[in-house]
């Protein structure tokens, strides 16, 4: 396993980051393919096996199950010292006023509910999911700075937002003495790659660790064209990303076998592998329901490709819509 810095300060992460959306109980949220603890406890078990250190979650993933499921598992498992622990806020979790979003009142409360479903006294980092427009950015970021201060997260990251609010937090944190965001974890793959255009340049000026979020597509990269998976079935969310570019997305994807093919790996080795040398990408997100596809994934950090092989494959790609800022 490789290692690297977060950010500016001294945490170190894997490379590969376990994404735990995949963990819960489906009945209980929007993710049917989701498994539950028994399924997640050997998929956990062999990540840190692999010496991944890196988990990421959220509090409205399978209705805050993908937390509770996490932090057992992972209480049994690691020392929560050598464990570098992520989660989320901004969806919504409750019906009702304040169930949602990045107020004061909401971000206090979802805090204290996600440690208490981890069952951790603080978080590693603590996210924002989304950009909130209903809610001025001085009272998030004064917000996250007091959930520091109180010691229930170490770093605060932000998640797919435009370049411009992004500087904008930070500068208003800057400003006031509060804690600035070290992370941006955004929607970037060889499929979309809209995010080279301004947040890449500005998080590799700022040194703040990009820490992408579905670097396979949701599957798309892992298998030939038009060979669909359970998830691929029912995943609406995903249909909604990548449907309107599947014409431009074949040809990336056909690419990416024919090198997947001359190398004898898997096609999803060789995406993560093109995102691993992107700049300053620090641990992709693998989320998946198979084990050999966590070997896989931490198999990718061996393959290095040639600037042939990187431009081969960049080659086809047109403009996309700018998506993964929505907002439900």
């Amino acid at each position: 396993m490789e290692y690297v810095k977060l950010g500016k300060t001294g945490l170190d992460v894997s490379r590969i980051c376990l994404g735990c959306m995949s963990f819960g109980i489906g009945e209980r949220g929007d993710f049917p393919w989701a498994l539950d603890e028994e399924k997640a406890r050997p998929m956990i078990k062999r990540a840190l096996e692999l010496g991944i250190n890196f988990f990421d979650t959220a509090n409205s993933y399978s209705d805050g199950t993908s937390e509770e499921i996490t932090g057992r598992i992972l209480k049994d498992y690691a020392n929560r010292d050598e464990i570098v622990l992520a989660t989320k806020v901004y969806f919504r979790v409750r019906k009702g006023p304040n169930g949602a979003g990045l107020s004061r009142k909401a971000i206090m409360s979802e805090i204290d509910k996600s440690l208490k479903r981890l069952g951790t006294d603080y978080v590693d980092l603590y996210q924002i999911h989304r950009w909130d427009y209903d809610t001025p950015i001085e009272e998030t970021m004064e917000a996250l700075h007091d959930v520091v201060k109180a010691g229930k997260a170490r770093y605060i990251g932000a998640s797919s937002m435009y370049a411009w609010q992004l500087m904008k937090a930070n500068a208003i944190a800057g400003k006031n003495g509060w804690t600035k965001f070290i992370t941006m974890q955004n929607h970037l793959n060889l499929l979309y790659r809209e995010e080279e255009r301004e947040m890449l340049p500005l998080c590799k000026e700022e040194k703040i660790s990009v820490i992408p979020w579905s670097p396979l597509a949701a599957g798309r990269l892992a298998r030939p064209w038009g060979k669909d998976d359970d998830r691929s079935k029912v995943d609406e969310i995903s249909k909604i990303i990548y449907s309107g570019t599947a014409g431009a997305d074949r040809k990336v994807v056909g690419r990416l076998a024919e090198i997947a093919e001359k190398r004898g790996v898997s096609m999803s080795q060789i995406a993560l592998a093109w995102l691993l040398q992107k700049e300053p990408v620090a641990a992709p997100i693998v989320g998946t329901t198979e084990i050999s596809h966590i070997e896989q994934a931490v198999g990718a950090l061996e393959i290095k490709l040639t600037p042939e092989e990187i431009a081969f494959l960049e080659e086809p790609y047109v403009p996309h819509l700018v998506l993964g800022m929505f907002q439900n």
